[in-house]
């Protein structure tokens, strides 16, 4: 009994230093390389191949097809990503996946500590003593050979069925057998156990790694032709697995992202089907073709004794990751030039949303070790974006209102209340979505963009709150049926599309550097405005029309706070995006 425990928590902490070990590196590669990646997936995805390959490549650098399709998810709903280019990342990243499988499989040709302490050993002074990029070069040098050492732990760790026996044991290994022997039925049990497998440990990089770990030490049976089988039945659930990930990930994103998380699992669902029919010409074509291979990439010089592979079952991992590339090889050319027929499907499959439906909102949408805190700030950034535009209807709509003062505009300043609302409920989810991305190991320079945008946020908040303020003052004065006159009628005209032109101008340039000139003229302007505009409306005090005037005046005093709002949201990203 003492001895089943003591197993059990071995394994689990095999896996455990496996997982935090590619948590580690993932984080640390997002720090030295995550601006380029955010910039090859927004811009090297335009035609369905150099999507492949993008995908391909991130998911070989954060060796997690799960951290690639969630951020393809987050970058959907942050709008970077058409579903049509989005299918074709996914797709390289289920190639890119194939990495770990090869990791596995050359794990026992050398010790492991001849790699990876060295690069822990490289990659701690460099996180201790070092700043910025090369402390997240260390960072990432110190995960990959935690990665390396849990990966040859985890081998080490399951125990060999030989050597274990009692009623569980022989209970395991005569279940295993009967099913092997049920043929195609045998298929869809360890497909489904791979799928259990995937969705327990939340990683198919793990859960590949405990399948070839299993069938090395012979829980999977002894005939390496009958295990490698078994074992690629499970990779294939591992497929379908790893897509629950992305789906959990899209639940509370828009219906693009969710359309995204759908192509993901069609797109593995389909490949699946296809080499499940064929699963048995498929295996015994790779596994007859092991001999092409040299000698030394497939046979290790092990005794079990010394507690190596059988001789027997080491050509099993090789095979698997043979049969892994292959399969996902093959499913992206029969179906890359479906991409936009897999789109269509998803796009029927999740249907839009009425419009007001889908109000404004952002989501933190990392899901428990694929965790994107790095990345996930384009989300942010697009959400900034969004709200700048929504300042803009609102600030078009007060324009509206003003120039309308014989209608009834009643229903119009209904909508901009709501409109207000939103801008409140946009403040409180990118202020709390920048302040969870804050929370996570980020880069210095991340941390200070976060600050700058936390500031931004707030600005905006403002500025919605002061264009409500300008509808509130126009509704008073219909309300008490007070009417300008064409002189303060032209005035107000004039100040609000100055303020239209600046705001239209911060739009465009938020969270990129903008001309100081340029900001400083509209900002310049606005207050020469307000002040000649307030000077007229206190000479004409002198009429009697107090009241009128007032309204005058804080009408132009809101003008200028929202020129105010917008010159520190120019100086702002001036600052961080430097």
């Amino acid at each position: 009994m003492w001895t089943a425990i003591t197993t059990t928590l071995s394994i689990l902490g095999a896996l455990g230093v496996f997982l935090y070990g590619m948590k580690v590196m993932s984080e640390g590669i997002q720090k030295v390389a995550g601006d380029s990646m955010r910039k090859a997936l927004a811009t090297m995805t335009k035609n369905r191949f150099s999507a492949v390959f993008t995908g391909f490549f991130t998911t070989c650098l954060v060796q997690s097809s799960s951290a690639s399709t969630v951020l393809v998810v987050s970058f959907v709903n942050a709008g970077l990503l058409t579903l049509v280019e989005s299918v074709g990342v996914i797709m390289g990243a289920n190639l890119g996946t194939t990495i770990t499988a090869w990791l596995v499989a050359f794990i026992p040709k050398f010790k492991i500590v001849t790699i990876a302490l060295p690069m822990i050993g490289i990659g701690l002074p460099l996180f201790f003593t070092c700043k910025n990029r090369w402390r997240s070069f260390g960072e990432t040098l110190i995960g990959f050979g935690l990665l390396f050492i849990g990966l040859s732990l985890l081998k080490d760790q399951v125990p060999t069925a030989s050597d274990i026996t009692g009623g569980a044991a022989d209970t395991v290994k005569y279940w295993i057998t009967f099913i092997q022997e049920s043929q195609y039925f045998s298929t869809i049990l360890f497909l489904i156990a791979g799928i259990i497998l995937t969705l327990v440990v939340q990683s198919s990089s793990a859960a590949m790694a405990i399948t070839i770990a299993c069938a090395w030490n012979g829980w999977l049976g002894t005939d390496p032709e009958m295990v490698f089988v078994s074992c690629a039945a499970i990779v294939l659930g591992e497929n379908i697995g790893t897509t629950v990930t992305a789906w959990l990930a899209s639940l509370s994103a828009n219906v693009n992202a969710k359309r995204a998380a759908r192509a993901h699992f069609l797109f593995n669902v389909i490949g699946t089907l296809w080499a499940i029919i064929l699963i048995v010409p498929l295996t015994s074509l790779i596994w007859n073709s092991l001999h092409i291979f040299p000698e030394w990439m497939i046979e290790i010089k092990t005794k079990k004794a010394d507690g190596g592979i059988p001789p027997e079952l080491i050509k099993v991992a090789f095979a698997v990751a043979i049969f892994h590339t292959t399969f996902n090889l093959t499913n992206i050319l029969l179906l890359l030039p479906f991409t936009k027929k897999i789109a269509s499907i998803v796009e029927k499959w999740v249907k839009d949303k009425p419009e007001g439906e889908d109000a404004p909102t952002i989501q933190y949408i990392s899901q428990n070790l694929v965790d994107l805190g790095e990345l996930n700030i384009v989300e942010a950034d697009s959400a900034l974006k969004t709200f700048s535009s929504h300042c803009i209807k609102m600030f078009d709509g007060y324009v509206d209102v003003f120039d309308h003062p014989e209608q009834d505009m009643s229903s119009l300043v209904s909508k901009l209340k709501r409109m207000e609302d939103e801008a409140d409920v946009m403040m409180h989810d990118i202020t709390n979505y920048l302040v969870r991305c804050s929370s996570h190991e980020i880069s210095t320079e991340h941390a200070e963009k976060i600050t700058g945008m936390l500031r931004i946020t707030a600005e905006l908040e403002e500025c919605s709150d002061a264009i409500y303020r300008l509808v509130k003052l126009a509704e008073r004065k219909y309300t008490a049926g007070r009417q300008f006159s064409s002189e303060q009628t032209a005035n107000v005209k004039l100040f609000t599309a100055h303020i239209g032109e600046f705001l239209k101008f911060t739009a465009d340039n938020i969270l990129t550097p903008s001309d100081e000139t340029t900001v400083a003229t509209f900002d310049a302007k606005a207050a020469e405005m307000r002040n000649a505009f307030n000077k007229a409306a206190m000479k004409r005090m002198k009429d009697g029309k107090v009241k009128l005037e007032m309204i005058n005046i804080n009408t132009n005093n809101e003008l200028r706070g929202i020129a105010n709002q917008l010159t520190h949201i120019n100086k702002t990203s001036t600052e961080i995006a430097d």
